[in-house]
């Protein structure tokens, strides 16, 4: 049997930073998100008689498990190996992974590894689990079991996919599509760029301190952190009643709040870059992720995009097209096998209290 799954990266379109669990189990988080067509793709095949190996292209390197022995999940590719032990698979089965964006570079690919490899590893277990299933067993592993100081919206849109606000409370987590005719989801997507600063980031450090500022309760971090979420919230607005220009403002202010959460969210290339996109007609953008590298987003009309674009590319920037992924994750092939029974209850949150996820009509 041979199982080719895939979930898309995403962009955040305002709110982000508060789905952190630090900050929504204390002050409820709201994220607007849009899944991108760039992917994550997660190949399994049989190794008969043979050992469990893992395969990534992006990080060019492999990790291999006789039969016999416990997979220890942590130094490389310690998520990919973190999913696997959860499902406790160990019969000979090769894991392929690879992504159409660079790890670290703010598009949420981690979450979209977790997703595209649960999918499949459910269906390699006989299982079919929905959207929700999916995206929560990603964040109880990436964020219970293994502890890593990142946000839950990464892991829903990748598995839900659409242009999407995304609610999150201590135990409840809501996906909520927005509510955009197809010609005002046309004109954002056109007036949307996209751009690859040449750096990647390593997101783990900034994140986590924002997690322990809003932790600790540091005043001026958390009532950023609410003014972010006000503006996400006003962004899902501006979108559902059209006002596109108004959502290039909301994304400058935005961007003018994430950028006093650390010093390390934005350097020299990123402000430049974004001055000068301002300078040659962009409304507004930010930096994807946590920050300190990855993909700048801009809001430009269609008229000063190659300007813009001319511009960034002087700085050594590069334009990346995109259009919205509206189907999230998918197993693209698969055949049939059968396998022993697996239980989602014995394995799923065995340490910790499951949230609810559902989406909202």
């Amino acid at each position: 049997m041979i199982i080719v799954s895939r979930a898309p990266v995403r962009i955040s379109l305002g709110g982000g930073g508060t789905d952190l669990p630090s900050y929504y189990e204390r002050y409820d988080g709201l994220v607007v998100s849009a899944a991108i067509d760039y992917y994550v793709y997660a190949i399994l095949s049989p190794a008969k008689d043979g050992p469990l190996q893992i395969i990534s292209a992006d990080y060019r390197t492999m990790v291999q498990r006789p039969i016999c022995e416990d997979l220890i999940w942590d130094g490389d590719l310690s998520l990919p190996k973190a999913v696997i032990y959860h499902f406790n698979v160990r019969d000979g089965v090769t894991v392929f992974l690879a992504s159409q964006v660079p790890p670290g570079t703010g598009l949420g690919s981690s979450g979209s590894v977790a997703v595209s490899m649960i999918k499949a590893l459910a269906f390699w277990c006989g299982l079919d689990l929905g959207p929700a299933e999916v995206a929560e067993l990603a964040c109880y592993i990436e964020i219970g079991k293994m502890g890593m100081p990142v946000g839950k919206q990464d892991q829903y849109a990748a598995a839900f996919g659409g242009l999407n606000c995304i609610t999150f409370a201590k135990d409840d987590v809501s996906v909520e599509p927005l509510n955009l005719p197809l010609n005002t989801i046309q004109s954002l997507q056109s007036r949307l760029m996209l751009f690859f600063t040449g750096t990647s980031h390593i997101s783990s450090t900034i994140l986590r301190q924002h997690r322990n500022a809003s932790q600790q309760g540091e005043p001026a971090v958390v009532k950023r952190l609410h003014t972010i979420k006000e503006l996400g919230l006003a962004t899902k607005a501006a979108l559902e009643q059209g006002h596109l220009q108004e959502f290039g403002d909301l994304l400058h202010q935005s961007w003018l709040n994430k950028r006093e959460l650390s010093s390390n969210v934005t350097n020299s290339l990123i402000d430049k870059s974004y001055s000068t996109a301002l300078e040659h007609g962009a409304v507004g953008g930010q930096i994807m992720g946590a920050g300190g590298g990855g993909f700048l987003l801009l809001y430009c009309p269609e008229e000063r995009q190659d300007a813009v674009t001319r511009a960034l590319e002087n700085l050594g920037l590069q334009r990346r097209d995109f259009a919205f992924d509206m189907e999230g994750m998918q197993v693209m092939q698969a055949v049939p096998w059968q396998r022993a029974p697996y239980s989602l209850e014995r394995h799923m949150f065995s340490d910790t209290k499951p949230g609810r996820a559902w989406v909202s009509a």
